[in-house]
């Protein structure tokens, strides 16, 4: 019977804290398609004057937000937008990009650390001379931390030389900073510097800082009456939506502060992971709350198999593939659930290595 649960499944996992359950239930709302919603109006704003940015714009998701993002900057059809082979945008929002849009994708390699190298890029931008042929580049996308690169965090010298490329070539450029508050605590630079480059920007308020629901685009005010304007047309205006956007400012408020204590046991868990006979983590990558490890091969043991002896023992992890496993840590993660869940993962080995008579 299991008596305890770690979930490291990811870091949307969190419950709302009773501060945040206190907000919902005073939060003073109104109709915020009518743009009347005091509390939306007042999150909205912190995070675009956290973010430098001159206006913000709640919506439910960050796929959202990353949607309207590339629709406005990409406003003309035969558009193109460069961005990573193994970002977020390219992979896991269901091809919105094309599929509502229009906008055609023009992938370039994602390098171990989320980089895409500068010269990949400048060759990836379309000559407008070949503009009878081909799509016009008209934005670069960034992800800053890289999820599927295991939270890799983006220099702000490299998003300033991107920033720069873009200019050069009059693009513009979109970050997608679903973990830009973890990135930002990792490198030690404040949000507003490190985007600063950017013309727009996806912050998630559901994932690193475990609000329940929502992210905030933030950019110029013409962009966000744009942007507006598209949250309609697909289904994100939520009238009185201020009751979640009190969950989502006490999470700004509360959890900001504790992403660099999910960093470090982060760190302690790799450590221990890989301590593990068969199994194999790069340590010196986890840079953020992100951990993905391999399960060495020859170890007679699946990532399903895995994960589902950890199951019973309470722990819930992600399986990335055959031998290839994620776990994410969140503020709702202690030192011993880490403990904790390090005697699981050494139990189950050692199980399965008395299965075979080792």
């Amino acid at each position: 019977m299991v008596t305890k649960t770690v979930d490291l499944r990811s870091d949307t996992v969190t419950k709302p804290t009773e501060a945040m359950r206190a907000a919902m239930a005073t939060a003073e709302v109104d109709d915020d398609v009518l743009g009347a919603d005091p509390t939306a109006f007042r999150l909205e704003s912190e995070v675009a004057k956290i973010m430098g940015k001159e206006a913000g714009l709640f919506v439910p998701s960050g796929t959202m937000g990353n949607l309207i993002s590339v629709l406005v900057h990409c406003d003309i059809r035969g558009s193109e937008v460069i961005l990573g082979d193994n970002s977020h945008i390219h992979i896991y929002e269901n091809g919105g990009i094309s599929t509502i849009g229009g906008v055609h994708p023009r992938p370039v390699k994602n390098n171990e650390d989320g980089t895409m190298d500068i010269n990949s890029i400048e060759a990836a931008i379309r000559d407008p001379r070949g503009q009878l042929l081909y799509p016009t580049t008209r934005l670069i996308c960034l992800e800053n931390s890289h999820a599927n690169t295991g939270g890799r965090c983006l220099s702000v010298e490299y998003i300033d030389r991107v920033g720069e490329l873009a200019k050069k070539h009059g693009l513009k450029l979109h970050i997608d900073g679903a973990r830009i508050f973890n990135a930002s605590v990792a490198l030690g630079v404040p949000v507003h510097r490190l985007v600063q480059a950017a013309d727009s920007v996806s912050a998630c308020l559901s994932k690193g800082l475990g609000a329940p629901v929502g992210s905030v685009i933030v950019g110029s005010k013409s962009f966000i009456t744009k942007a507006r304007r598209l949250r309609k047309t697909l289904g994100g205006g939520m009238r009185q939506v201020g009751f979640i956007c009190a969950a989502a400012f006490v999470a700004l408020q509360e959890n900001l502060g504790k992403l660099e204590g999910d960093h470090k046991k982060a760190k302690v868990l790799a450590g221990g992971l890989n301590q593990i006979k068969g199994l194999r983590v790069n340590v010196a990558a986890v840079e953020t709350n992100i951990i993905y490890f391999d399960i060495v091969e020859g170890s007679k043991i699946t990532a399903e198999k895995l994960y589902k002896n950890l199951e019973e023992r309470g722990i819930l992890v992600m399986p990335q593939g055959p031998s290839r496993v994620r776990i994410v840590l969140h503020h709702q993660i202690s030192s011993s659930d880490v403990q904790y869940t390090l005697s699981c993962f050494q139990q189950a080995f050692t199980g399965v290595q008395e299965e075979n008579g080792n």
